[in-house]
């Protein structure tokens, strides 16, 4: 059994003789004796009987994963202006859509490389979702030039410039650096010089600054990470994933 299993075993073990309402002593008031007595007994019940045991701990596991579904809720309720409206996002897919899903990416991370084209799949073949993408650079040096240089491609060319950036760094292998960003900035036919003299400008620093700031509040340490309208999703997806998630919204 693995660490993780052992340690709710214990837990519900101690859960269910704390709770059972059926003992007709106190376990406290026991003598060592009739307490060693107790635990044999115990001992030999789940030793003969050792499905109570995972019984217990899937019962435990399905009320932590109902707590923390609870709990992202009231995340997502306390900071939807900054998750669906911030004014600085990129917004895509039908801005009328029915539903809202947000993406925290880095775009360094093999996850996010992996879900990037199932997400614009699932925002195609459906129709009727909002698209929200959070610059959250957290894998270093590259990740971070990678996002300024997104970021400072928005803020000077718009939108449809950043979604044509966006789709190219996800994809793009080799180093990132001001040679490659250079490189990569003429070849989308934008000012080199205008797109580079921005990645380090306050309006930059800011967004960056106050993504992570949400990123906290959420309690977000990796990405990908989601929003599926009132959800919370940590972690890569596939695409029937997220069909169903969608659709569970929409039910």
């Amino acid at each position: 059994m693995s660490t993780l299993k052992t340690k709710l075993a214990s837990s519900a073990l101690a859960l269910a003789l704390a709770a059972a309402p059926a003992l007709a002593f106190d376990i406290d008031k026991l003598s060592d004796a009739e307490r060693e007595a107790f635990r044999a007994e115990v001992r030999a019940y789940l030793l003969e009987n050792p499905e109570v045991i995972m019984e217990a701990v899937a019962v435990l596991e399905e009320r932590s994963a109902a707590a923390q579904a609870t709990a992202d809720f009231d995340l997502v309720t306390a900071n939807a202006d900054r998750l669906f409206d911030d004014g600085y996002s990129y917004v895509g897919g039908n801005l009328e859509g029915d539903i809202t899903i947000v993406e925290f990416v880095d775009y360094r991370c093999g996850y996010c490389r992996k879900a990037h084209d199932e997400v614009a799949e699932l925002i195609k073949s459906d129709g009727n979702i909002r698209f929200i993408v959070k610059e959250y650079p957290i894998l270093g040096e590259a990740s971070d030039l990678s996002s300024r240089f997104a970021i400072a491609v928005k803020q000077k060319v718009g939108d449809e410039a950043y979604k044509l950036t966006a789709d190219t760094l996800i994809k793009m292998r080799g180093d990132v650096n001001e040679k490659s960003l250079r490189k990569l900035a003429k070849g989308l036919g934008f000012d080199a010089d205008m797109i580079l003299d921005h990645m380090d400008a306050p309006d930059v620093e800011k967004e960056i600054a106050t993504t992570r700031a949400l990123a906290r509040d959420l309690n977000i340490t990796g990405t990908p990470s989601f929003v599926f309208h009132d959800e919370m999703v940590r972690g890569y997806v596939p695409l029937k994933g997220m069909q169903a998630i969608v659709k569970d919204k929409r039910s």
